[in-house]
């Protein structure tokens, strides 16, 4: 039982001494953002979307969010669209393509 504490304490000393040196490794370059590259605000595109959207199917705007399918930038929108008669709302998740 010994051995088998001093063998998982030197992993965690190796792993500890590693650490810094596998983090820069990883790290990109930072490259300053040149005047010639637009800058994309995609989260706030996707909000704008939802609202657009919650609005054309009479709900309210729940969440909205980026992601990748099919190799292409989609947003998927939650819209909580109001229940009839009463009842509680329904939750509708749309994807629309993000242009």
């Amino acid at each position: 039982m010994k051995t088998f504490r001093s063998h998982i304490r030197a992993a965690m000393l190796a792993l500890a001494a590693a650490g810094p040196f596998a983090s820069q490794a990883v790290a990109m370059p930072v490259t300053p953002p040149s005047v010639d590259e637009p800058i994309v605000l995609a989260a706030s595109d996707c909000y704008a979307i939802g609202q657009q959207v919650a609005a054309q199917n009479g709900g309210t705007l729940a969440k909205a969010s980026q992601a990748t399918r099919g190799g292409q930038q989609v947003c998927v929108i939650v819209v909580l669209v109001p229940g009839k008669e009463g009842q509680r709302p329904r939750r509708s998740e749309i994807v629309v393509p993000l242009n």
